[in-house]
């Protein structure tokens, strides 16, 4: 069964100087703002579009390799995943970095990485960011 999940940004005024707010509608855990000098300078307590982007992307690998991991019978006790994404104004989004690092019982350092490297590469937001250079970092604890 297929799901959609909604989000809206109301924006008000230029670029630069206007700002906006994104809610997230299906979840309903808020409203956020949103400006240009978020994006491209410092968030000061606003969001981007870009770290909405790591988020998505930090969740979804790591439900993605928690699946693989416990498919394979080893499944993780624990694991966290940092994404970062790069954002150029004037290029757009240049790269993605993940980092995961990993509890799991069982399973060597190599077998790690391996099911990491195969979760980048096949979770949903990796696929729909296959535009954009995805690199990756991952250990065990």
């Amino acid at each position: 069964m297929a799901t959609n999940r909604i989000a809206t940004t109301v924006w008000h005024g230029e670029l630069i100087k206007g700002n906006g707010e994104t809610t997230f509608e299906s979840s309903g855990i808020g409203t956020y703002p949103v400006t240009w000098a978020s994006r491209a300078e410092e968030a000061n307590g606003k969001t981007s579009p870009e770290e909405l982007i790591a988020a998505a992307h930090s969740s979804c690998f790591s439900m993605a390799l928690s699946h693989a991991l416990t498919g394979a019978g080893t499944p993780p006790t624990r694991l966290e995943t940092k994404a970062e994404v790069t954002f150029q104004p004037g290029e757009g989004i240049t790269g993605i970095h993940l980092s995961v690092r990993g509890e799991v019982p069982g399973l060597d350092e190599e077998g790690f990485v391996a099911a990491a490297e195969d979760a980048k590469k096949n979770c949903p937001v990796s696929q729909a960011l296959t535009g954009t250079t995805i690199t990756l970092d991952a250990e065990l604890a």
